[in-house]
């Protein structure tokens, strides 16, 4: 009989001064939450990463690169208005939150930055159609602002630019980082490199409704929003190599390995008996528990918000109670959560879901 899960299944409770609001000193200072193939937790230093990967491990980090997506302007009818893109669509077009009193309606324009005006085409659902006056990533280069998420309250500064960014991040059009990659600096890359641990490439633009609450009782009834992902030629490759070497395939965040789920299930794969192929689109996949992977061993990840899909994917990946215990866990001892918060290395076991 499958068991109908519902949000309460994926809340915990989270005392407020857990809320990283800075990154670590530095970047791979971080603590890390081992949870080991037998079900037991550790309590290690993000460093000790080095000692828990084997040779021929391939570790698949997400390239995207996080714009300055949030704008500050007035409508044509002089309202404040905030934007914040959600996904690039063309050189000079972009889906958009938009914060107002009233709605923007098709054909008026927007003041931003007091600087360059943004037309509004209409709507795609609760998202507009914008198109911009000049290319879109100079201007927000030069007049955005770091998209930093709802929990972190301080207004973004030049340590924000930098630290909420991966230090391989190479491909503009994500609104939110991939925390996971964000406790990588090149020093641990390069340790990692020299002990035969491959490292590849996946590319996904990670849109704001990363931080949307599920609105359903019911996860099942939950849609989820979509992101455009690529995985390229040398990365199957690379993964086809790991697995014949005996290695296993580590995502580095959820969004790495919703890429690679994503890719295996376009493709029908069966475990073992197909390699990953390239490939590109849109995915809207919903990992909860009972999902089947295939393609990922394990995982690096942050500590998510309640209720999130991205709590569904932990739980679906090692369990529903196991996610639990290791959540209490990490509270008990003051992890920090969240962005900027600490990390997490998901090792899966024989009888994990």
């Amino acid at each position: 009989m499958t068991v109908q899960l519902s949000i309460e299944d994926f809340d915990y409770s989270l005392p407020e001064e857990l809320i990283a609001q800075q990154p670590a000193v530095t970047r791979s200072a971080s603590r890390l939450l081992h949870r080991d193939a037998a079900g037991q937790l550790h309590d290690r230093n993000f460093e000790d990463l080095i000692s828990l990967l084997k040779p021929n491990d391939i570790l698949v980090f997400n390239d995207t690169q996080v714009i300055k997506a949030r704008l500050h302007g007035h409508k044509s009818s002089g309202g404040k208005v905030e934007v914040l893109i959600e996904r690039l669509t063309g050189e000079s077009r972009a889906l958009a939150h938009i914060r107002s009193s009233r709605s923007p309606v098709a054909g008026s324009f927007l003041r931003l930055a007091d600087s360059f005006n943004v037309y509004v085409l209409g709507r795609e659902h609760n998202l507009f159609q914008l198109e911009f006056e000049q290319p879109i990533l100079p201007l927000l280069d030069q007049f955005g602002a770091t998209p930093l998420p709802p929990y972190i309250t301080h207004q973004p500064d030049d340590q924000d630019a930098s630290r909420y960014q991966t230090v391989y991040a190479k491909k503009p059009g994500a609104v939110a980082a991939p925390t996971a990659g964000l406790h990588f600096d090149q020093a641990l890359l390069d340790r990692l490199h020299e002990k035969g641990i491959a490292q590849a490439f996946v590319t996904l633009h990670v849109g704001a409704g990363t931080f949307a609450p599920v609105k359903v009782q019911k996860i099942a009834d939950h849609v989820m929003h979509a992101e455009w992902y690529t995985i390229p030629a040398e990365t199957t490759e690379a993964i086809a190599r790991a697995k014949r070497a005996g290695g296993r395939v580590i995502g580095v965040g959820t969004t790495s390995v919703r890429a690679l789920e994503s890719a295996a299930k376009a493709q029908e794969l069966v475990r073992d008996n197909q390699a990953l192929e390239p490939h590109a689109g849109d995915t809207r996949l919903f990992i909860t528990p009972g999902f089947n992977y295939q393609v990922v061993d394990a995982m690096i990840t942050n500590f998510h918000l309640p209720q999130s899909t991205l709590l569904m994917l932990v739980a679906a990946f090692i369990g529903l109670n196991p996610m639990k215990q290791a959540y209490q866990h990490a509270v008990a001892h003051r992890y920090r959560f969240f962005s900027y918060g600490d990390a997490m290395f998901l090792e899966r076991g024989n009888n994990d879901a």
